[in-house]
């Protein structure tokens, strides 16, 4: 009896050694698209007045996790039943990863700004402005739920050789990390310019230590978001080309044959030059939409 007792505890030990390896591999293939999710949260859940910045990040947190919970049960199915699939919307999700890496790129150096309603307006009424916050829900929850297939499925991707429960131990750990983190993290910096002015106004001095730390905060959060923006659309082009480059054995056999360069710029220069044909055959393809309407 004790003897069993003990071997239960050595297979869970067991377990739980599997899972923390297992859960720092699917951590790494993930972190590429946890630092776009966060990028693009942070956009989404600033330029809020003060006090709707967290109910708004509140809201979107909640419309994740929800995601997680209807994106997890099908993943685990078909990771059971029919495997092939999973590396099939891999592949399809690096496709939309690499598409829209390389989209923000075109924007960016063909001059397209992107202009989001403003809703700091003190002309906008009450009504208009929690239609407007709702649509900004609403869009932030839909990108989660797509950014959140693509965080499944790639953690799903590193432990489908392992058996069932240590698939979903390890899955449902990223996909938590995924939600309280990126959220947590945005949390800290939608409120970076909330508390600089509280430093700010901390004493009746003008050019103390903490006024210079709070101006530093107030003038540092756009640039965090762009650095953030920034960084988020490399590693989207990175982790798409390692997808393709993982996944396609063509692709692989292709970058194998390439020397010198490191396999981490590899995989973002395929991604980058995935992303591009996709772009451009999205552009011909609304060009032509576009003249039969």
């Amino acid at each position: 009896m004790a003897s069993g007792f003990f071997a239960l505890l050595d297979d869970i030990a067991a377990l739980m050694d599997d899972v923390a390896v297992m859960s720092k591999v699917a951590a790494k293939k993930t972190a590429g698209i946890l630092g776009d999710d966060l990028a693009v949260n942070a956009e989404k859940a600033s330029g809020f007045i003060s006090d709707r910045e967290l109910p708004v990040l509140w809201a979107i947190s909640k419309g994740s996790f929800i995601n997680k919970l209807i994106i997890l049960p099908f993943a685990f199915l078909l990771s059971a039943f029919l495997p092939i699939a999973v590396t099939i919307i891999l592949v399809l999700g690096g496709l939309y990863l690499a598409y829209e890496g390389a989209e923000k790129i075109y924007e960016y150096l063909a001059g397209h700004e992107y202009k989001s309603e403003d809703l700091l307006d003190e002309n906008i009424s009450l009504a208009e402005l929690q239609i407007l916050e709702k649509q900004r829900i609403k869009a932030a929850i839909v990108t989660d739920f797509i950014l959140s297939v693509e965080i499944v499925i790639i953690a799903l991707g590193t432990v489908t050789s392992e058996p069932i429960s240590t698939q979903i131990i390890v899955v449902s750990i990223i996909a938590i990390i995924a939600t309280v983190g990126v959220y947590g993290i945005v949390a800290l910096i939608v409120r970076m310019d909330e508390f600089g002015l509280k430093l700010i106004n901390l004493n009746e001095s003008e050019n103390s230590f903490s006024d210079k730390v709070g101006r530093l905060l107030v003038n540092a959060l756009p640039w965090v978001i762009k650095i953030l923006a920034v960084v988020g659309t490399l590693a989207l082009l990175s982790v798409a080309g390692g997808v393709f480059a993982h996944n396609i054995h063509y692709f692989h056999d292709v970058l194998e044959k390439i020397p010198y360069l490191p396999s981490m710029l590899k995989e973002f220069l395929l991604g980058l030059v995935i992303g591009a044909i996709a772009v451009l055959i999205m552009s011909v393809y609304k060009k032509i939409f576009n003249k039969k309407h």
